[in-house]
């Protein structure tokens, strides 16, 4: 088994820090190249992922883009209609839900975001040969779709034991293996 280990210990355990700080160092150089525009990091990439996406996205799948919780999203979200970056509707499919839609000021700089965001990517990988840039490419993609595979997974197994408050299961249903508590009266003393 260990003959099949290609890398050592430490380029094991150096593996997931790189990840992460290469995605730091790539985020914060296009967020120095884009604060000129009045965008912060958290600006930019809101409105990058909404520029990508094929329809409008609800503040949750937002918030699951970007990695953060839902409430963090909703004053963010607050933030760019109140400047003209984006607008908000109530979703057609779910009145609950509501969808986010680039405005007319982000729909009029987005070009340049994409740009700035392609000029740094060629500096970035400029002299990278191509196929050790598809290498890496690949490795990282396995790793992602373990990643996600595994939290589905776990997403599946805990919603499916997850009881409502009232008793209930997720499916709504009375669930008849609750005990109830008896209280016992205590004893004055």
């Amino acid at each position: 088994m260990l003959t099949n280990l290609a890398c050592t210990m430490s380029d094991w355990e150096t593996i997931g820090p790189l990840l992460h700080g290469t995605a730091r160092a790539w985020r914060q150089k296009l967020d120095e190249r884009l604060k000129p525009m009045g965008l912060s990091q958290a600006k930019w990439r809101t409105l990058l992922h909404l520029s990508l996406a094929p329809d409008a996205l609800t503040q949750t799948e937002i918030a699951a883009r970007l990695g953060v919780e839902e409430p963090t999203v909703v004053t963010l979200l607050h933030r760019l209609e109140k400047e003209d970056w984006i607008t908000r509707r109530n979703s057609p499919r779910d009145r609950r839900c509501k969808e986010v839609l680039l405005g007319w000021r982000a729909q009029r700089i987005i070009a340049q975001i994409q740009t700035a965001a392609d000029e740094l990517r060629h500096e970035l990988l400029a002299g990278i040969p191509a196929s050790e840039l598809r290498t890496c490419i690949k490795v990282l993609t396995q790793i992602c779709e373990k990643a996600e595979r595994r939290d589905e997974a776990r997403r599946m197994v805990t919603s499916s034991v997850r009881l409502r408050q009232n008793g209930q299961n997720s499916d709504a249903y009375p669930n008849t293996k609750k005990r109830a508590r008896r209280r016992v009266p205590r004893r004055s003393q």
